[in-house]
Protein backbone atom coordinates (compact mmCIF):
# COMPACT_ATOMS: atom_id res chain seq x y z
CA UNK A 1 0.00 0.00 0.00
CA UNK A 2 1.52 3.58 -0.82
CA UNK A 3 2.88 4.74 2.15
CA UNK A 4 2.74 8.32 3.92
CA UNK A 5 5.93 10.67 2.92
CA UNK A 6 8.65 10.24 5.60
CA UNK A 7 8.62 14.18 6.49
CA UNK A 8 6.12 13.80 9.30
CA UNK A 9 4.32 10.71 8.79
CA UNK A 10 2.28 11.52 12.32
CA UNK A 11 2.00 15.40 12.90
CA UNK A 12 0.52 18.18 10.81
CA UNK A 13 3.10 20.26 11.28
CA UNK A 14 6.02 21.47 8.67
CA UNK A 15 8.39 24.36 8.73
CA UNK A 16 8.07 26.84 5.68
CA UNK A 17 11.53 28.15 3.83
CA UNK A 18 12.72 30.68 6.14
CA UNK A 19 11.72 28.59 9.26
CA UNK A 20 8.15 29.39 9.84
CA UNK A 21 5.93 26.66 11.40
CA UNK A 22 2.60 26.02 9.32
CA UNK A 23 0.43 23.60 9.59
CA UNK A 24 0.81 20.60 6.94
CA UNK A 25 -2.12 19.82 4.74
CA UNK A 26 -3.63 16.39 4.89
CA UNK A 27 -3.69 14.79 0.98
CA UNK A 28 -2.14 11.41 2.04
CA UNK A 29 -5.73 9.97 1.30
CA UNK A 30 -9.28 10.15 1.53
CA UNK A 31 -10.08 7.95 4.98
CA UNK A 32 -7.78 10.62 7.13
CA UNK A 33 -10.62 12.23 8.78
CA UNK A 34 -13.42 11.17 10.83
CA UNK A 35 -17.18 11.41 9.30
CA UNK A 36 -19.10 13.71 7.78
CA UNK A 37 -21.34 15.96 10.50
CA UNK A 38 -24.68 14.89 9.17
CA UNK A 39 -23.49 11.44 10.11
CA UNK A 40 -22.01 12.23 13.26
CA UNK A 41 -25.20 14.12 14.32
CA UNK A 42 -27.59 11.00 13.69
CA UNK A 43 -25.23 8.77 15.12
CA UNK A 44 -25.46 11.03 18.36
CA UNK A 45 -28.92 11.57 18.53
CA UNK A 46 -29.81 7.98 17.70
CA UNK A 47 -27.04 6.67 20.27
CA UNK A 48 -29.37 5.70 23.63
CA UNK A 49 -31.40 4.13 21.29
CA UNK A 50 -32.46 0.28 21.86
CA UNK A 51 -32.34 -1.64 18.32
CA UNK A 52 -32.37 -5.20 17.17
CA UNK A 53 -28.60 -6.17 16.32
CA UNK A 54 -27.23 -7.65 12.83
CA UNK A 55 -28.73 -5.27 10.77
CA UNK A 56 -32.01 -6.25 11.42
CA UNK A 57 -33.09 -2.41 12.75
CA UNK A 58 -35.44 0.34 11.27
CA UNK A 59 -32.20 2.40 9.92
CA UNK A 60 -30.19 -0.05 8.01
CA UNK A 61 -33.62 -1.09 6.66
CA UNK A 62 -34.29 2.50 5.49
CA UNK A 63 -30.67 2.63 4.05
CA UNK A 64 -31.33 -0.65 2.13
CA UNK A 65 -34.62 0.57 0.83
CA UNK A 66 -32.99 4.23 -0.76
CA UNK A 67 -29.71 1.91 -2.11
CA UNK A 68 -32.34 -0.14 -3.96
CA UNK A 69 -34.18 2.78 -5.10
CA UNK A 70 -31.06 4.82 -6.07
CA UNK A 71 -29.60 1.59 -8.22
CA UNK A 72 -33.26 0.87 -9.73
CA UNK A 73 -32.63 -2.47 -8.07
CA UNK A 74 -36.49 -3.15 -6.05
CA UNK A 75 -35.32 -6.51 -5.24
CA UNK A 76 -31.05 -6.44 -5.02
CA UNK A 77 -30.19 -7.73 -1.41
CA UNK A 78 -27.99 -5.10 0.58
CA UNK A 79 -25.48 -5.60 3.10
CA UNK A 80 -23.25 -3.62 5.03
CA UNK A 81 -19.90 -4.83 6.21
CA UNK A 82 -17.18 -2.74 7.73
CA UNK A 83 -14.44 -2.08 5.04
CA UNK A 84 -13.41 -3.11 1.45
CA UNK A 85 -10.93 -5.76 2.28
CA UNK A 86 -13.37 -7.22 4.35
CA UNK A 87 -15.84 -6.75 1.49
CA UNK A 88 -14.14 -8.24 -1.78
CA UNK A 89 -12.89 -11.36 -0.02
CA UNK A 90 -16.41 -12.18 1.77
CA UNK A 91 -17.46 -11.76 -1.98
CA UNK A 92 -15.39 -13.15 -4.11
CA UNK A 93 -15.08 -16.03 -1.61
CA UNK A 94 -18.64 -16.50 -1.72
CA UNK A 95 -18.81 -16.37 -5.70
CA UNK A 96 -16.27 -18.87 -6.36
CA UNK A 97 -15.94 -22.34 -6.61
CA UNK A 98 -12.88 -24.07 -4.58
CA UNK A 99 -10.69 -24.51 -8.06
CA UNK A 100 -11.32 -20.68 -9.17
CA UNK A 101 -9.62 -17.76 -9.51
CA UNK A 102 -9.92 -13.76 -9.97
CA UNK A 103 -8.96 -11.88 -12.96
CA UNK A 104 -7.86 -8.91 -11.76
CA UNK A 105 -5.18 -5.59 -13.66
CA UNK A 106 -1.81 -6.00 -11.59
CA UNK A 107 -2.26 -3.19 -10.09
CA UNK A 108 -5.89 -3.48 -8.31
CA UNK A 109 -6.68 -3.90 -4.69
CA UNK A 110 -6.71 -7.19 -4.57
CA UNK A 111 -3.66 -7.94 -6.64
CA UNK A 112 -1.17 -5.46 -4.55
CA UNK A 113 -2.93 -3.92 -1.15
CA UNK A 114 -4.74 -6.58 0.53
CA UNK A 115 -1.80 -8.44 1.71
CA UNK A 116 -3.07 -12.07 -0.24
CA UNK A 117 -6.50 -12.06 1.47
CA UNK A 118 -8.30 -13.59 -1.46
CA UNK A 119 -5.05 -15.78 -1.34
CA UNK A 120 -5.68 -16.18 1.65
CA UNK A 121 -9.29 -17.28 1.62
CA UNK A 122 -8.16 -20.64 -1.02
CA UNK A 123 -8.64 -18.31 -4.08
CA UNK A 124 -5.91 -17.15 -6.52
CA UNK A 125 -5.73 -13.70 -8.29
CA UNK A 126 -4.80 -14.11 -12.09
CA UNK A 127 -3.24 -10.57 -12.66
CA UNK A 128 -3.30 -9.25 -16.38
CA UNK A 129 -1.06 -6.34 -17.07
CA UNK A 130 -3.27 -2.67 -16.73
CA UNK A 131 -3.18 0.57 -18.72
CA UNK A 132 -3.70 3.65 -16.07
CA UNK A 133 -5.55 0.91 -13.87
CA UNK A 134 -7.83 -0.69 -16.09
CA UNK A 135 -7.63 -4.04 -18.30
CA UNK A 136 -10.06 -4.38 -21.19
CA UNK A 137 -12.66 -6.63 -22.44
CA UNK A 138 -10.15 -8.43 -25.13
CA UNK A 139 -7.75 -8.82 -22.59
CA UNK A 140 -10.32 -11.14 -20.60
CA UNK A 141 -11.44 -12.82 -23.88
CA UNK A 142 -7.62 -14.06 -24.59
CA UNK A 143 -6.80 -15.04 -21.08
CA UNK A 144 -9.95 -17.13 -21.11
CA UNK A 145 -9.55 -18.31 -24.42
CA UNK A 146 -5.87 -19.52 -23.76
CA UNK A 147 -7.14 -21.65 -20.71
CA UNK A 148 -9.53 -23.12 -22.70
CA UNK A 149 -7.08 -24.21 -25.48
CA UNK A 150 -4.43 -25.31 -22.79
CA UNK A 151 -4.08 -29.27 -22.61
CA UNK A 152 -2.89 -28.49 -19.02
CA UNK A 153 -6.67 -26.58 -17.72
CA UNK A 154 -7.40 -29.47 -15.41
CA UNK A 155 -4.26 -29.01 -13.76
CA UNK A 156 -4.87 -25.02 -13.15
CA UNK A 157 -6.32 -22.44 -11.72
CA UNK A 158 -9.90 -21.69 -13.73
CA UNK A 159 -11.26 -18.05 -14.37
CA UNK A 160 -13.97 -17.49 -12.52
CA UNK A 161 -14.69 -14.07 -12.15
CA UNK A 162 -13.25 -10.20 -12.97
CA UNK A 163 -12.56 -8.11 -10.13
CA UNK A 164 -12.78 -4.16 -11.49
CA UNK A 165 -12.78 -1.22 -9.49
CA UNK A 166 -14.26 2.41 -9.90
CA UNK A 167 -12.71 4.66 -9.83
CA UNK A 168 -9.36 2.53 -10.61
CA UNK A 169 -6.80 2.47 -8.03
CA UNK A 170 -5.05 5.33 -10.76
CA UNK A 171 -8.29 7.52 -10.40
CA UNK A 172 -9.37 6.53 -13.79
CA UNK A 173 -12.34 4.99 -14.79
CA UNK A 174 -14.03 2.36 -17.09
CA UNK A 175 -16.67 4.42 -19.12
CA UNK A 176 -20.45 3.00 -19.92
CA UNK A 177 -19.10 1.31 -23.43
CA UNK A 178 -15.98 -0.44 -21.87
CA UNK A 179 -17.99 -1.81 -18.85
CA UNK A 180 -20.58 -3.17 -21.26
CA UNK A 181 -17.70 -4.89 -23.10
CA UNK A 182 -16.35 -6.26 -20.06
CA UNK A 183 -20.12 -7.87 -19.39
CA UNK A 184 -19.96 -9.21 -22.40
CA UNK A 185 -16.90 -11.24 -21.88
CA UNK A 186 -18.13 -12.24 -18.96
CA UNK A 187 -21.09 -13.52 -20.36
CA UNK A 188 -19.62 -15.20 -22.60
CA UNK A 189 -17.02 -16.99 -20.47
CA UNK A 190 -19.56 -17.63 -17.69
CA UNK A 191 -17.65 -15.40 -15.46
CA UNK A 192 -19.09 -12.94 -12.93
CA UNK A 193 -18.06 -9.78 -12.84
CA UNK A 194 -17.61 -7.83 -10.06
CA UNK A 195 -16.94 -4.13 -8.70
CA UNK A 196 -15.10 -2.84 -6.08
CA UNK A 197 -16.56 0.91 -5.55
CA UNK A 198 -14.66 1.90 -2.13
CA UNK A 199 -14.45 5.52 -4.28
CA UNK A 200 -17.33 5.05 -5.84
CA UNK A 201 -18.87 8.51 -4.71
CA UNK A 202 -15.80 10.12 -6.47
CA UNK A 203 -16.66 8.65 -9.95
CA UNK A 204 -19.94 9.11 -9.81
CA UNK A 205 -19.04 12.96 -9.11
CA UNK A 206 -16.22 13.11 -12.22
CA UNK A 207 -17.48 15.38 -14.98
CA UNK A 208 -15.77 12.76 -17.83
CA UNK A 209 -18.04 9.60 -15.71
CA UNK A 210 -20.91 8.26 -17.97
CA UNK A 211 -21.55 5.23 -15.29
CA UNK A 212 -24.58 5.31 -12.58
CA UNK A 213 -25.23 3.26 -9.90
CA UNK A 214 -27.90 2.08 -12.56
CA UNK A 215 -25.51 0.70 -14.84
CA UNK A 216 -23.69 -0.99 -12.13
CA UNK A 217 -26.51 -3.24 -11.25
CA UNK A 218 -27.35 -3.72 -14.65
CA UNK A 219 -24.05 -4.59 -15.31
CA UNK A 220 -22.32 -6.53 -12.28
CA UNK A 221 -23.14 -9.48 -10.47
CA UNK A 222 -22.10 -7.96 -7.57
CA UNK A 223 -20.70 -4.23 -6.18
CA UNK A 224 -20.18 -2.39 -3.48
CA UNK A 225 -21.11 1.39 -2.58
CA UNK A 226 -17.99 2.55 -0.55
CA UNK A 227 -18.41 4.35 2.66
CA UNK A 228 -15.09 4.50 4.23
CA UNK A 229 -13.54 6.43 1.78
CA UNK A 230 -16.47 9.03 0.85
CA UNK A 231 -17.90 10.67 4.25
CA UNK A 232 -18.47 7.61 6.55
CA UNK A 233 -16.88 6.21 9.70
CA UNK A 234 -16.65 2.95 7.87
CA UNK A 235 -18.51 0.24 6.08
CA UNK A 236 -19.43 -0.54 2.89
CA UNK A 237 -23.15 -1.52 1.29
CA UNK A 238 -22.43 -4.16 -0.80
CA UNK A 239 -25.67 -5.09 -3.54
CA UNK A 240 -26.41 -8.17 -4.89
CA UNK A 241 -28.89 -6.76 -7.64
CA UNK A 242 -30.14 -10.80 -7.74
CA UNK A 243 -30.15 -12.03 -4.37
CA UNK A 244 -30.47 -15.97 -5.47
CA UNK A 245 -27.14 -15.39 -6.79
CA UNK A 246 -25.86 -15.96 -3.14
CA UNK A 247 -28.85 -16.88 -1.00
CA UNK A 248 -27.23 -17.05 1.66
CA UNK A 249 -24.55 -14.46 2.14
CA UNK A 250 -25.89 -13.18 5.24
CA UNK A 251 -24.62 -16.55 6.76
CA UNK A 252 -21.60 -16.08 4.49
CA UNK A 253 -20.49 -13.17 6.47
CA UNK A 254 -20.78 -14.29 9.61
CA UNK A 255 -18.86 -17.73 8.53
CA UNK A 256 -15.68 -15.29 7.55
CA UNK A 257 -16.09 -13.11 11.19
CA UNK A 258 -17.64 -10.12 9.16
CA UNK A 259 -20.75 -9.97 10.78
CA UNK A 260 -21.43 -6.72 12.64
CA UNK A 261 -23.35 -7.03 15.50
CA UNK A 262 -24.30 -3.40 16.04
CA UNK A 263 -25.19 -3.30 12.41
CA UNK A 264 -27.09 0.20 13.23
CA UNK A 265 -24.00 1.60 12.99
CA UNK A 266 -23.13 0.95 9.26
CA UNK A 267 -27.22 1.46 8.43
CA UNK A 268 -27.35 4.83 10.18
CA UNK A 269 -24.13 5.92 7.80
CA UNK A 270 -25.54 4.70 4.77
CA UNK A 271 -29.14 5.81 5.53
CA UNK A 272 -27.62 9.29 5.75
CA UNK A 273 -25.49 9.29 2.99
CA UNK A 274 -28.48 8.02 0.52
CA UNK A 275 -30.58 11.23 2.24
CA UNK A 276 -30.72 14.62 0.03
CA UNK A 277 -27.99 12.81 -2.16
CA UNK A 278 -25.66 13.19 0.29
CA UNK A 279 -23.46 10.52 -1.09
CA UNK A 280 -23.24 12.43 -4.61
CA UNK A 281 -22.91 16.15 -3.56
CA UNK A 282 -19.50 15.03 -0.78
CA UNK A 283 -17.97 13.77 -4.13
CA UNK A 284 -18.85 16.71 -6.58
CA UNK A 285 -16.65 18.72 -3.51
CA UNK A 286 -13.50 15.88 -3.80
CA UNK A 287 -13.39 15.80 -7.49
CA UNK A 288 -13.85 20.26 -7.41
CA UNK A 289 -10.77 20.16 -5.12
CA UNK A 290 -8.42 17.96 -7.24
CA UNK A 291 -9.19 19.63 -10.03
CA UNK A 292 -8.27 23.01 -9.15
CA UNK A 293 -5.02 21.12 -7.51
CA UNK A 294 -4.36 19.51 -10.73
CA UNK A 295 -5.15 22.98 -12.92
CA UNK A 296 -2.93 24.47 -10.38
CA UNK A 297 0.26 22.19 -10.79
CA UNK A 298 0.14 21.91 -14.30
CA UNK A 299 0.88 25.76 -14.47
CA UNK A 300 3.23 25.85 -12.45
CA UNK A 301 5.36 23.17 -14.54
CA UNK A 302 4.62 20.28 -12.47
CA UNK A 303 4.60 16.80 -13.87
CA UNK A 304 0.89 15.36 -14.00
CA UNK A 305 2.17 11.22 -13.98
CA UNK A 306 -1.23 10.50 -15.71
CA UNK A 307 -4.27 12.46 -16.14
CA UNK A 308 -7.34 11.34 -13.52
CA UNK A 309 -10.22 12.74 -13.28
CA UNK A 310 -11.63 11.70 -9.69
CA UNK A 311 -9.85 12.81 -6.50
CA UNK A 312 -6.75 11.76 -6.91
CA UNK A 313 -3.81 13.41 -8.17
CA UNK A 314 -0.78 11.77 -9.19
CA UNK A 315 2.58 13.37 -9.71
CA UNK A 316 6.00 12.97 -10.70
CA UNK A 317 8.57 15.13 -9.21
CA UNK A 318 12.53 15.50 -8.62
CA UNK A 319 13.55 15.44 -5.07
CA UNK A 320 13.67 19.22 -4.47
CA UNK A 321 9.86 19.18 -5.51
CA UNK A 322 9.13 16.32 -3.48
CA UNK A 323 10.63 17.93 -0.30
CA UNK A 324 9.17 21.52 -1.19
CA UNK A 325 5.67 19.90 -1.31
CA UNK A 326 6.07 17.80 2.08
CA UNK A 327 6.74 21.21 3.88
CA UNK A 328 3.42 22.15 2.96
CA UNK A 329 0.93 19.25 2.31
CA UNK A 330 1.28 15.26 3.61
CA UNK A 331 1.14 13.24 0.36
CA UNK A 332 1.52 9.16 -0.48
CA UNK A 333 4.76 7.98 -1.90
CA UNK A 334 3.20 5.54 -4.92
CA UNK A 335 6.35 3.99 -6.88
CA UNK A 336 9.62 5.60 -7.84
CA UNK A 337 10.01 6.49 -11.51
CA UNK A 338 13.16 5.18 -12.53
CA UNK A 339 15.44 8.51 -13.11
CA UNK A 340 15.73 10.13 -9.54
CA UNK A 341 12.27 11.12 -9.34
CA UNK A 342 9.34 9.56 -7.75
CA UNK A 343 5.67 9.30 -8.03
CA UNK A 344 3.32 10.50 -5.25
CA UNK A 345 -0.43 10.73 -4.77
CA UNK A 346 -2.53 13.41 -3.37
CA UNK A 347 -6.31 12.30 -2.59
CA UNK A 348 -8.74 15.06 -1.59
CA UNK A 349 -11.59 13.77 0.00
CA UNK A 350 -15.44 14.96 1.17
CA UNK A 351 -13.21 17.13 3.99
CA UNK A 352 -10.67 18.95 1.88
CA UNK A 353 -11.58 22.61 2.14
CA UNK A 354 -11.31 25.42 -0.49
CA UNK A 355 -8.76 27.00 1.65
CA UNK A 356 -6.35 23.97 2.22
CA UNK A 357 -6.57 23.75 -1.49
CA UNK A 358 -5.66 27.28 -1.50
CA UNK A 359 -2.58 27.17 0.47
CA UNK A 360 -1.06 24.14 -1.58
CA UNK A 361 -1.47 25.97 -4.61
CA UNK A 362 -0.04 29.40 -2.86
CA UNK A 363 2.96 27.65 -1.64
CA UNK A 364 3.73 26.44 -5.52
Amino acid sequence: MPYYNRTGRTGKRGTRRGGESVDRIMLASDYQEGAHPEIMRRLLETNLLSTPGYGADEFSESARRKIREACGAPEAAVHFLVGGTQANAVVIDSLLRSYEGAIAPSSGHISVHEAGAIEHGGHKVLPLPHHNGKIDAEEIRRLCESFRNDGNRDHMVSPGLVYLSQPTEYGTLYSLSELTAIRGACSDFGLRLYCDGARLAYALASPENDVTLRDLARLCDVFYIGGTKCGALLGEAVVIPDPKLIPHFFTVIKQHGALLVKGRITGIQFDTLFTDDLYFRIGESAVKAADALRKAFTEHGWELTFRSPTNQIFLTVTPEQKARLGEIAEYSFWEDAGDGRTVIRLATSWATAEEQVRKVISSL
